[in-house]
């Protein structure tokens, strides 16, 4: 069993993630700026946030993994793709590190163009869309010794549609997963699956994914 921190664990992606790896028995750290009143039974809950690296890895040393299910929206904007570089120079290089990005940095199709850069894309989003793939440049040209993955969850990905549990996913490399109708959709809880699986027997070292149906 791996220890894991699951850094924005309160969050959509995050408690999914932190649900998840609290049902296969792993000991599981929820960070998030504020403890919240309703908790995983098994996860421990602690404030922390990327903001403050130093304070943050005080408060997560030992761990074996660690996941950022943060967004780089709000305040974040701007301040998460340097917090996830610090984090990536202060952290001891036993530790693996996952990061959650989002569906605009998927491609297209093989060789092809991102969701990002499609007339399609959302406007508003484009920002922090950008913000993550650089976290993704980052991580790709990152000189240390850890070991990590990034993962874009499918188009449909969010609390607005948060779906079921199935067991079920697919992947689909580096690019945007849809199935037979064009739609790109995965729920929470297999999202996480997909998380985990990935923790448990890591199959995209130093490298990124996407999931969907």
């Amino acid at each position: 069993m791996a220890r894991i921190a699951v850094i924005g664990g309160t969050g959509y992606a995050g408690s999914n993630i932190v649900a998840e790896a609290v049902e296969r028995g792993h000991t599981v750290v929820s960070v998030a700026r504020s403890v919240p009143v309703e908790r995983i039974d098994g996860a421990t809950y602690i404030e922390g946030t990327l903001l403050d690296v130093p304070g943050l890895l005080e408060e997560l040393e030992g761990v074996d993994v660690i996941v950022s299910a943060v967004a780089p929206r709000g305040d974040m904007l701007g301040k998460l793709r340097p917090s996830i570089a610090e984090l990536l120079t202060e952290l001891p290089p036993t530790v693996r590190i996952g990061v959650i990005g989002g569906a605009g940095g998927s491609l297209v199709a093989e060789g092809g163009e991102r969701v990002v850069d499609q007339p399609s894309f959302t406007e508003e989003y484009k920002p922090e869309a950008l913000e993550a793939i650089g976290i993704l440049e980052d991580l790709r040209t990152w000189g240390g010794g850890h070991d990590w993955f990034y993962i874009h969850p499918a188009g449909g990905f969010g609390a607005y549609d948060p779906g079921e549990r199935t067991g079920t996913y697919r992947t689909g490399g580096d690019v945007i997963v849809t199935d037979d109708k064009g739609d790109s959709y995965i729920s929470g809880p297999d999202f996480a699956i997909a998380v985990l699986d990935e923790i448990e027997e890591p199959k995209h070292s130093r490298e990124r994914f996407t999931v969907g149906y």
